[in-house]
């Protein structure tokens, strides 16, 4: 081989190296459509306690009640914010904020939500299985 074929192979190894060089996470985003990044926290801000979960929907896995939050997900199309409250809650008037937080992609759209709820009785009211993180 010549000293120009070698480069050339050389090169040619190093762009396919790159191009096809992916994280875990990218290698997930491309496999399943619907995906979100889900975390509590307790708090009004990230500075909290937190908990997080990977919630991939095909199938349904990565979070304690991923059937439940996708099947919810679904029937919203994805839309987190038009979620009903839960007929029937009643939650305590207990101030001990915490924050919902979720990004990622529904049908290849976009999800970006957050809301700080009073209590997680009123977050859960709101938000269904989508934040239930405790098992």
């Amino acid at each position: 081989m010549t000293h120009l074929t070698r480069a050339a192979v050389a090169g040619l190894l190093t762009a396919a190296a790159v191009l096809t060089a992916t994280t875990p996470a990218d290698a997930l985003r491309t496999r399943h459509g619907d995906w979100l990044r889900i975390t509590v926290s307790r708090g009004e801000d990230r500075a909290g306690d937190a908990r997080g979960a990977l919630l991939r929907c095909d199938p349904p896995q990565g979070h304690p009640r991923a059937a439940e939050a996708c099947a919810q997900l679904a029937a919203f199309d994805g839309d987190i914010g038009a979620f009903p409250a839960a007929k029937g809650a009643v939650c305590t008037m207990i101030y001990a904020p915490v924050t919902a937080e979720a990004h990622g992609r529904w049908h290849g759209r976009p999800v970006a939500y957050r809301q700080t709820f009073a209590n997680r009785c009123e977050m859960r009211a709101r938000t269904g299985a989508v934040f239930a993180l405790d098992r």
